[in-house]
């Protein structure tokens, strides 16, 4: 007998129109039938035996637990009080873990970036062919950073750097919060390449605070923070390390091509790119420690940046901020450095000793001033101030400029003809020649 043959209610309820039968479903019963019309036909015919009887039941019965192992899953999802949830769609979650940190760093940045502010330098351009009047308008010509350090009843001061706001015609500040204010300069100092400006201190929220670049050790973390590239990246922070410190770099004041000065700075390997001029350079006590100004752009050098050093900014700062400029001692004249003379000259019109092969020509002498009162002649050349030696003009520039006072006394020894001959001067303001 096979598994389905007399139970007719079963087979309606396989046939069902609710049950979807799959291929496998299909092929299984129509093997069932074909194997009970095999069995009606050895029937008719009078064959078959007993084993045969046996074995066709015996398919019969495997067939039929196949076919209910099959719709099992169908019958489940069709009893009462059974749901289906997905419709046998997988679904996939994602595990998220929301975990806070907090380093020495985080702390130095919140701590101090509020109060680096954006500068955008806006100049006159003068525009107009041959055929059309000129026209005047004023456009954005650069942009930089600048760090709040102060404020004093409604005004904010900024200190940045001088080719930050050098030729402006306007300037503008860029709060972190995105508003705009209108700045004025207070005073620049070219040399140092440093600038203060002021704002309204209306919407001021942070005011940095200064740390000392004395105490700074070779190899301590620093965070720089400014604007590289423009205001596009504001508020950009890079780490890095003290590389080096009391490093001196060439600076060119006038564009000549001659370098007049030897800056004073710290050297880090935090990235300093253009737009981050006059931003910060901070500890990990997000204190003030440089004011971050040049850095080498060349393919060949990388990790190679400049900031200045805060304790040789605050006398500056503070000048400026008082008197708009900065009053430096002068002597009234004008150097070459002796290397830069021809042997011929520095023998036939010199006159210098052979074994002379540094010093500072004087080329000028202004009259008036203290060097033409003193009796200092063109073509004189110094060897040494205050028992210094002189070997080059940066040399005489900074002794004069960091250790000397308006008002002070010079003593200076000259070569003037192939003898050495001792004057004395008092300097005075070089704004008053």
């Amino acid at each position: 007998m096979g598994y389905f043959q007399d139970d007719d209610k079963n087979r309606d309820f396989l046939n069902n129109d609710e049950i979807q039968k799959s291929p496998l479903q299909e092929r299984l019963e129509k093997e069932e039938r074909e194997i009970q019309e095999k069995r009606q036909k050895k029937k008719g015919g009078g064959g078959g035996g007993k084993g045969g009887y046996f074995f066709s039941g015996l398919i019969g019965v495997i067939i039929g637990a196949l076919l209910v192992w099959l719709m099992l899953p169908g019958l489940v999802n069709q009893m009462p009080g059974t749901t289906t949830s997905n419709s046998g769609k997988n679904e996939t979650t994602i595990n998220q873990v929301a975990t806070e940190v907090t380093t020495d760093v985080t702390k130095a940045v919140d701590m101090a970036s509020g109060a680096v502010v954006g500068i955008t330098n806006i100049q006159e351009v003068t525009s107009g062919g041959f055929w059309n009047p000129p026209t005047t308008s004023t456009q954005p010509a650069g942009s930089g950073s600048g760090v709040i350090y102060k404020v004093q009843g409604d005004k904010a001061f900024i200190v940045t750097n001088n080719h930050v706001i050098q030729g402006a015609k306007q300037l503008e500040v860029t709060m972190p919060d995105g508003t705009k204010e209108e700045a004025q300069l207070v005073g620049r100092d070219e040399w140092t390449d440093l600038a203060v400006i002021s704002i309204s201190s209306k919407d001021v929220k942070t005011v940095a605070k200064f740390g000392s670049s004395d105490v700074l050790k070779q190899g301590e973390t620093v965070i720089a923070i400014g604007n590289p590239l423009g205001l596009e990246f504001y508020g950009s922070v890079t780490t890095g390390v003290v590389s080096g410190k009391d490093r001196s770099v060439p600076v060119d004041i006038n564009g000549d091509g001659t370098i007049d000065w030897q800056q004073e700075v710290l050297q880090t390997d935090a990235a300093i790119n253009p737009g981050n001029s006059g931003g910060a350079l901070v500890n990990l006590a997000g204190e003030l420690v440089g004011i971050n100004s040049m850095k080498i752009a060349e393919s060949s050098v990388e990790g190679l940046g400049f900031s200045i050093p805060i304790n040789s900014a605050i006398p500056i700062i503070e000048e400026l901020e008082k008197n708009g400029e900065m009053k430096r001692p002068t002597m009234g004249i004008q150097l070459a450095d002796l290397t830069d003379v021809p042997s011929f000259y520095q023998q036939q019109t010199l006159k210098l000793p052979k074994d002379i092969t540094t010093g500072v020509v004087i080329t000028d002498v202004v009259n008036n001033s203290p060097a033409s009162k003193a009796g200092v002649q063109q073509y004189d050349v110094i060897v040494e101030i205050d028992g210094k030696k002189i070997e080059t003009a940066i040399d005489l520039r900074k002794h004069l400029y960091n250790d000397k006072k308006i008002g002070d006394k010079l003593t200076m020894k000259v070569y003037r003809q192939g003898k050495l001959v001792e004057l004395s001067l008092t300097l005075t303001n070089s704004n008053s020649l």
